[in-house]
C-alpha cells in the first residue's frame, strides 16, 4: 500500500499541469490545483492515499525546497541605494512596500484582536502571523506573467510579497522557541545567520571557479545548493529555529552567490519538477474535511478566516495608489491576499506544539486555498498595464547626429523612454519639433548630467564624432551605475588596446564602419536584412533565451522560426552562425529580422 501511495501521489504531480493545459485553467496557481488534488485522492474523498514515511519525508523536503527557492527569488539590489542617482519625487519601490506591510501588520493585529474577543480564535500573535503572510512563490509568477516584474508597480508588490514571507517567517521562529519552552535559547537563532554569512564567504570565491567546471556529471552547484540548505536546516534544528528559516536563509545565500541562470533553472526543475509537488498534494491528503464539515463552530470559521485574509491586505490599496492608478492600486492589494507557501508550514509548527486544533488548522487551510484563488484571479482580471509597465527601457543618448536622431524617433514609437542631448545649438533648433525629449546642454560634463537625471537609465548611449569624448562620458556612465553603456569609437587611428580597456570596464563598443561593412556582409549572408531596409514594417529585434521550455531544443522547435530570419546568436559573449540544428541554451542573445507582429510572437515566446 505505501508503493501504490507514492504512485499515485507521483501520477497526481504528472497529470496536474496537463489536465490545467488542456483546459486552459491559468488564473488558479498550480500549488492550490494540487492541495485541490490532494483533497481528493485523500481521506477527505477517496481515500486511496496515506501517509507513509516516505511521503513525510519527500514533503518535508518539498517545503524545505520551497522556502529555499523562495529565497532565490529576492533581488538584493532593489534594497540598495544609489547615491549617485538623484531621488525621484515619487515613492520608491521599497518605500511603498515597507509602508504596505506596516498597514499590513496594522490591519492584520486589530483582526486578530476582533476574534479573540469575539471568541472564535483565541492565540492573536500567531492570527497576527497568518494574517500578514503572503505567498512570494505564488505572487512572483503572476507578475512575470504580466511581464511587469521589473517594472516599479512590479517591484513595489514583489518587495511588499518579500516581507510577507521573510517577516512572518522570523515572528515564527520567535513564536514556536516561546511556546516550545525556548525561549530562553531565542538568542541562539543568531548563529544561524552567523553561519549563513561564514557559508557566503567561504563560497564567494570558489563559486566563481565551480561555474569553470564542466558539471555535466558533477553538477557541482547544485550539489552546493542542497548542500547550503541541509547545513542551515541543520544549524537551525540545533539553535532552536524553524527548519524552513534554515532553508529560506540557503536561498539567500545561493542567491547572493550569483549563480547562472542555468543553475536557477536545474534548481527549479528539481524543485517544482519534483519534490514541491509532495508538499502540496500531501498537505491535501492530511486535510480532513469530513471531520470539519461536521463542526458547525470551525465550518462557519472558514468564510471569517477568508474575509480577514481579504481585509488585512485590502487597504494597501492606499498605498499603492501613491504610484499607481485606483484600479490597479485595488489590484496589487487583492494579489497580496494570496497567502498559501507560509501558512502551510506555520500550521504544521502550531499542530505540533498542540496551539491550535487539527479541525482549526484545516480551517485555516481551506481559508487560505480559497484566498490564494481569488487573489491572482482578481489581479489577472482588474490590472491594465500603464504606460509605465509598457517601456521596454530608459535610453539616453548623447550626441544627434544622422543614425541618433532616426533611432530616437523609431525607438519612441516601440515604448523606449528616450531622451537626446545635445551640445550643439543648431542641432536643438532643427531637431526639437521633430524629436521628442531633445535637451540642448551648452557643456556636457559629468555635473550638468547628473543634475538633469540623465544617469538615471538603463541604458546610455555616447555618440559624438570624438572618439575620446564618448570614452570618457562613457566611463563616466559606468562609475554612475548605468547597467548598459555604449560607446561609439570611429576614430581610425585608435588601437585595439583602448577599444579593450573600455570592455574591460563594462562597456559595449562599437565602430560605425565596422557596422556598415557587418551590414553589407549580412546583406549578402542574409538577403532578408534588404527587405528589412527597405520595409520600415521589416525590422531587427533581438531577444534573451530565457524560457525553460526551449531550453536545449533546437532553434526549429520555437514556434514562429519560420516567419523570421536569424542572423546571429551571442553566447557568453561569442558570436555563433546559427542553422537549424543549433541547440538553445539559457542566455543566448538571438538577432533576427522580420515583419513585426511575427517578431514580436517569437520574441515572446523566447522570453
Amino acid at each position: 500500500m505505501d508503493k501504490i501511495s507514492f504512485l499515485i501521489v507521483m501520477f497526481a504531480a504528472l497529470i496536474i499541469p496537463i489536465v490545467m493545459a488542456h483546459f486552459k485553467i491559468t488564473n488558479i496557481p498550480t500549488a492550490v490545483a494540487e492541495i485541490i488534488t490532494g483533497i481528493i485522492i485523500g481521506k477527505s474523498v477517496l481515500n486511496i492515499v496515506t501517509q507513509t514515511d516516505a511521503l513525510h519525508m519527500m514533503s518535508t523536503l518539498g517545503v524545505m525546497m520551497l522556502m529555499f527557492l523562495s529565497g532565490m527569488e529576492i533581488n538584493f539590489d532593489l534594497f540598495k541605494k544609489d547615491p549617485a542617482k538623484k531621488a525621484s519625487t515619487a515613492a520608491s519601490p521599497l518605500s511603498l512596500s515597507i509602508h504596505a506591510f506596516v498597514v499590513i501588520l496594522i490591519c492584520s493585529t486589530i483582526l486578530a484582536v476582533v476574534l479573540k474577543w469575539l471568541g472564535m480564535f483565541p492565540d492573536v500573535l500567531f492570527a497576527v502571523l497568518l494574517f500578514s503572510t503572503i505567498a512570494l512563490g505564488v505572487v512572483i509568477p503572476t507578475l512575470k506573467e504580466k511581464e511587469i516584474l521589473n517594472r516599479p508597480a512590479g517591484q513595489a508588490l514583489m518587495l511588499t510579497a518579500v516581507l510577507g514571507e521573510v517577516v512572518p517567517m522570523m515572528a515564527l521562529t520567535v513564536y514556536a522557541s516561546v511556546n516550545g519552552g525556548n525561549a530562553g535559547r531565542l538568542w541562539l537563532i543568531v548563529l544561524l545567520f552567523v553561519a549563513a554569512l561564514f557559508l557566503l564567504r567561504k563560497f564567494k570565491e570558489p563559486f566563481i571557479w565551480f561555474n569553470k567546471i564542466s558539471k555535466t556529471t558533477t553538477q557541482l552547484d547544485v550539489r552546493l545548493a542542497f548542500f547550503l540548505i541541509f547545513t542551515l536546516v541543520a544549524v537551525a534544528d540545533g539553535v532552536g529555529a524553524e527548519n524552513i528559516l534554515g532553508a529560506f536563509l540557503a536561498g539567500m545565500v545561493m542567491k547572493l552567490l550569483e549563480p547562472a541562470e542555468s543553475t536557477e533553472n536545474k534548481l527549479t526543475s528539481i524543485g517544482y519538477g519534483f519534490v514541491i509537488p509532495f508538499f502540496f498534494i500531501m498537505t491535501g491528503v492530511n486535510l480532513d474535511l469530513r471531520s470539519l464539515f461536521t463542526n458547525p463552530k470551525a465550518l462557519s470559521l472558514i468564510p471569517v478566516l477568508v474575509v480577514c485574509f481579504i481585509l488585512a491586505k485590502l487597504p494597501t490599496l492606499l498605498i499603492f495608489r501613491k504610484s499607481l492608478s485606483n484600479k490597479n492600486a485595488f489590484a496589487g492589494s487583492f494579489l497580496m491576499v494570496t497567502t498559501i507557501t507560509l501558512v502551510l508550514p506555520a500550521l504544521q509548527v502550531a499542530q505540533n506544539l498542540h496551539t491550535i486544533t487539527t479541525t482549526q488548522s484545516d480551517a485555516f487551510v481551506l481559508a487560505a486555498l480559497i484566498a490564494c484563488v481569488l487573489g491572482p484571479i482578481v489581479f489577472n482580471s482588474t490590472y491594465k498595464l500603464e504606460r509605465a509597465d509598457m517601456i521596454k527601457e530608459r535610453v539616453v543618448i548623447l550626441g544627434t547626429n544622422i543614425a541618433t536622431v532616426p533611432v530616437t524617433r523609431q525607438l519612441s514609437k516601440n515604448w523606449y523612454d528616450i531622451r537626446l542631448v545635445t551640445d550643439l545649438k543648431d542641432n536643438y533648433q532643427t531637431y526639437q519639433k521633430r524629436v521628442p525629449n531633445l535637451t540642448y546642454l551648452p557643456k556636457i560634463n559629468e555635473a550638468s548630467l547628473n543634475e538633469k537625471n540623465f544617469f538615471d537609465t538603463d541604458i546610455l548611449v555616447t555618440a559624438f564624432e570624438d572618439s575620446d569624448k564618448n570614452a570618457w562620458l562613457a566611463k563616466l556612465a559606468k562609475q554612475h551605475g548605468v547597467d548598459r553603456v555604449i560607446a561609439a569609437q570611429g576614430n581610425p587611428d585608435l588601437g585595439n588596446g583602448q577599444f579593450d580597456k573600455l570592455r574591460a570596464q563594462g562597456i559595449e563598443v562599437y565602430n560605425p564602419f565596422n557596422v556598415n561593412v557587418s551590414v553589407l556582409r549580412t546583406m549578402i549572408e542574409t538577403p532578408a536584412v534588404l527587405e528589412m531596409l527597405r520595409n520600415t514594417a521589416c525590422e531587427l529585434f533581438t531577444a534573451t533565451v530565457n524560457n525553460a521550455k526551449y531550453v536545449g531544443q533546437p532553434l526549429t522547435a520555437v514556434p514562429g522560426v519560420d516567419k523570421v530570419t536569424i542572423s546571429q546568436i551571442f553566447r557568453n559573449n561569442e558570436s555563433l552562425s546559427p542553422n537549424a540544428g543549433t541547440i538553445l541554451k539559457p542566455g543566448d542573445r538571438v538577432f533576427f529580422v522580420g515583419p513585426r507582429d511575427d517578431a514580436e510572437r517569437f520574441q515572446n515566446e523566447l522570453k
